[in-house]
């Protein structure tokens, strides 16, 4: 997700008026690229300003100020314009790899079917084979022709729009299509934590606010990967100062506090929870789609693979040489590809259950020191302790920017909230 996107998404969320502390504890961007954004955003959209008496200021934004910036930006119009094409080209992919699945199938069939055919006229005719080439490769083509689609429209079940990643995410697994079940059941539904940095710095923003915007070291660290270089040492804490303008209050035993005074002033007052008392990573899953079309993608894989072995050895049979024209002609030419997409049908689902149990594992650990962390906080030794009270001493509340409380605002003229103010 671009900081543009992610300021519009912020924006919208937090109901269309925000100060930068806001847009950047909503989106995890940094506070400099949260307050450049928006101001780009105010810019180019009509977006306007509230200056509080204190000399703090709010952006307030019309709620279709993305419409304002798409009819503008022509840049904007063509991303709109690919972001629909690519719904169609992501479904017409995810749909390809099952239609794939069931033409190959078809095919195998057809060329078992057609050199049995030929075989058994072979036997029949030995002393003419000629003539019954000939009649073996018409009646073969007569009959196949009449064969037929047993599996139906394959695309009256999608819908191009039915692949946004946050339709993926919430909906039902029993209500995906068997062709859709055949990709997720190849290559899986996506990266579950894709959001992961965005999500990390939310609960880091939300985390520091909860404890009215100074936290100590051991607040954060359940929230990040890598906190134990050496003893004592909070190095860990300098990408969340730089984020969110942070800086250090010092103790004169040298106990540290860290203060973001920037994240304590809204638009509104904000009532800032963590989902959680540590940033827990989600696991990979195998497959959204349901046990039952797993299994049916799993048979029909294991039915093609034997079935294209079968047709490989009756391909193979020398009575056949000079049949392979036509129709077995083409399976014959086609024949290794048939094969190869049989045997990565069911490698590829395979190999990638071993790399996600591998990468699972890596997760489990990473949420298991996290959590270990944030079992320490909650059961705080004696010096622990000391650190989170000597942090309360700095605690701030949110600085709300009312608008019933504004020095100067862009929604009016300068004369006339003068004028206002005058007895």
């Amino acid at each position: 997700m671009t900081s543009r996107t992610a300021v519009m998404e912020a924006v919208e969320k937090l109901n269309y008026r925000v100060t930068i502390g806001d847009v950047a504890a909503q989106s995890g961007l940094d506070l400099n690229t949260a307050q450049r954004e928006v101001l780009a955003l105010a810019s180019e959209t009509g977006g306007n300003l509230q200056v509080a008496e204190s000399g703090e200021i709010a952006y307030k934004f019309a709620p279709d100020f993305r419409n304002i910036l798409i009819s503008r930006s022509f840049k904007l119009q063509v991303q709109e314009w690919l972001k629909g094409v690519w719904k169609w080209l992501f479904w017409a992919i995810r749909a390809s790899f099952g239609i794939l699945l069931i033409v190959s199938i078809v095919i195998v069939v057809l060329g078992i079917i057609a050199a049995t055919i030929a075989l058994q006229s072979q036997n029949r005719n030995d002393n003419d084979r000629d003539d019954r080439r000939s009649d073996r490769g018409g009646g073969g083509f007569i009959w196949l022709g009449g064969w037929g689609n047993p599996f139906g429209n394959p695309f009256i079940m999608f819908d191009p729009y039915y692949y946004e990643p946050e339709q993926i995410r919430q909906r039902d697994p029993n209500e995906m299509g068997f062709l859709e079940s055949v990709f997720s059941f190849l290559f899986g539904d996506g990266n579950p934590n894709a959001d992961l940095e965005e999500r990390r710095w939310r609960e880091i923003a939300a985390m520091i606010r909860s404890n009215n915007g100074v936290v100590i070291a051991e607040q954060i660290a359940p929230y990040l990967d890598e906190t134990s270089r050496l003893e004592g040492d909070e190095y860990f804490v300098i990408p969340v100062l730089a984020k969110f303008n942070g800086f250090p209050e010092v103790s004169e035993a040298g106990t540290i506090a860290y203060k973001f005074p920037e994240l304590q002033k809204v638009a509104s007052k904000r009532l800032a929870t963590t989902s959680g008392n540590y940033l827990q990573e989600k696991l990979w899953k195998f497959s959204q789609a349901p046990a039952g079309k797993i299994a049916l993608a799993i048979g029909l894989g294991v039915f093609y693979l034997v079935a294209a072995l079968y047709l490989g050895s009756l391909l193979g049979d020398p009575r056949l040489a000079k049949s392979l024209v036509g129709f077995l002609g083409f399976i014959k030419a086609s024949y290794g590809f048939l094969i190869t997409y049989a045997v990565l049908f069911l490698s590829t689902p395979l190999v990638r259950y071993l790399v996600l149990q591998f990468l699972n594992q890596g997760i489990s650990d990473r949420n298991a020191k996290r959590a270990a962390r944030a079992e320490q906080l909650a059961a705080a030794s004696p010096n622990l302790r000391q650190k989170l009270a000597f942090a309360r001493k700095f605690a701030t509340k949110q600085e709300v920017i009312d608008q019933n409380n504004l020095a100067y605002t862009t929604e009016q003229d300068l004369l006339d909230q003068e004028s206002k103010k005058l007895p």
